[in-house]
């Protein structure tokens, strides 16, 4: 049976300070989900390009294709390349699931008290992804980035954190989060949703082995309108 590769989308909105943390609605439309399906070639998105197109497939089957979704992932810098950071990509909120319940109002509270949980993280359909616990595991999401939605250094000697910048299905290795907010413990890595631990490879079967069970989630977003902004 074919293994794929799950993603995790959000849409991406630019506001001002008409929405401010206080401001913000109960309810909207859907900025976040996890994908349910994945690019089938383990790591190897197709870099940014390929994984923002995959985010924008599934949006628009599900009838998001409106707005222009974009990976939560990061690229790493070097003496000759410019840094990626995923909270850059994202827009500035707020993000609602598919049921139009609140994520995280800005970026801030996105890397921070955000209100991402197992029960939230659905997919673009408004169904539950499969955690710790159940059968498979598929909690881990690709996102090659630091807990406050940074990138890490790619420079020579440095460890791989993206797979090759999300190119690589083979030898290579980058950094997951847990959609579930759950692990081996009840420390802050093993329950951060961006930044928990590395995989052992980059393929379909080495991200299985880590906690994806060859469903591995990976954390998209996008631009939108919302009440009159244009997301940029």
């Amino acid at each position: 049976m074919k293994k794929t590769t799950h993603l995790i989308a959000i849409a991406v909105t630019a506001t001002t300070a008409l929405f401010a943390h206080a401001d913000t609605p109960a309810s909207g439309p859907m900025g976040f989900f996890i994908t349910s399906a994945g690019a089938g070639n383990g790591a190897d998105l197709g870099g940014l390009a390929g994984a923002d197109a995959h985010c924008q497939k599934l949006a628009a089957a599900a009838g998001a294709g409106a707005r222009t979704w974009r990976a939560y992932l990061s690229t790493g810098w070097t003496s000759t390349t410019p840094v990626v950071n995923a909270r850059d990509r994202i827009g500035k909120g707020p993000w609602f699931n598919a049921k139009g319940a609140l994520i995280a109002s800005n970026v801030d509270q996105l890397h921070g008290a955000n209100n991402l949980t197992k029960a939230s993280a659905l997919d673009e359909k408004g169904e539950l992804v499969k955690g710790r616990g159940d059968t498979p595991n598929m909690h881990d999401i690709l996102t090659g980035s630091r807990v406050d939605g940074t990138a890490f250094s790619s420079n020579t000697g440095m460890p791989d954190m993206t797979c090759g910048e999300w190119k690589k299905s083979g030898d290579g290795s980058a950094m997951t989060g847990h959609h579930d907010r759950t692990g081996l413990a009840a420390d802050a890595w093993s329950t951060s949703w961006n930044s928990s631990h590395n995989t052992v490879g980059c393929s379909q079967q080495a991200l299985t082995k880590t906690g994806g069970a060859g469903l591995v989630l990976l954390l998209c977003g996008g631009l939108k309108f919302f009440r009159g902004f244009q997301g940029k």
